[in-house]
């Protein structure tokens, strides 16, 4: 009797496990590298969905590479951030039972409104940083503060000399200096003329005095 109950069990559960298990379908190792369809570079970290096998998750790689156990005609979705939801189903007729895809994605481009930021929060702190704004002056305005005594005067002690004026006051020096080439200046003190002059001016101021006396 124990032996009849285990057979009529075991025939129970082959037989409710064949019912679940498509026998059309065949069990494979499922791979594949990502990569973006327009630059062909590999896409990281991309999940992977098989939507026939209860929604069972994965994860490709930073290499963009994925593999997993699927049976043929699996739905499988691959889902990325910046990029479109990608389906492929796995052919149902595949005679190894290995398989290999490549799968291309398509990146998502979403165009958001324009946004303009201000930096008052109520219109009362706009109104009160508009009526305590200072007006920028005018070209005319401008032109008469750089065109000022004192805006002039500042530039001339500061600004310095351009190509030109320094050329000019080089020209000058050098004729000076052309001029006075074959003068020769004299020391005062070594010249008996003046000393003569200073003498004859000691001697009148003595004779004055005296005539005063």
């Amino acid at each position: 009797m124990k032996y009849s109950l285990s057979i009529l069990l075991l025939l129970f559960t082959s037989l409710a496990f064949g019912q679940q298990i498509n026998p059309e379908k065949k069990l494979i190792q499922f791979s594949g590298i990502i990569t973006d369809v327009d630059s062909n570079t590999v896409v990281p970290y991309v999940t992977v969905t098989n939507l026939t096998n209860k929604g069972q998750r994965y994860a490709a790689n930073y290499k963009g590479f994925f593999s997993f156990t699927a049976y043929t005609g699996d739905t499988v979705s691959y889902s990325a951030v910046g990029y479109r939801e990608q389906l492929y189903i796995i052919p149902a007729e595949i005679s190894d039972t290995k398989f290999t895809a490549m799968i291309k994605l398509k990146s998502e481009i979403i165009n958001l409104p324009m946004v303009r930021v201000y930096p008052w929060a109520t219109v009362e702190d706009f109104t009160r940083d508009f009526m305590s704004m200072k007006v920028a002056d005018d070209d005319y305005a401008i032109a008469l503060k750089n065109l000022s005594r004192e805006s002039i005067s500042g530039m001339i002690l500061t600004l310095p000399r351009d190509g030109g004026e320094i050329q000019s006051t080089n020209y000058r020096l050098n004729h000076d200096r052309a001029l006075n080439k074959n003068m020769v200046q004299t020391n005062p003190l070594l010249n008996p003329f003046a000393w003569g002059k200073l003498m004859q001016s000691i001697f009148k101021g003595d004779k004055s005095r005296s005539s005063d006396n």
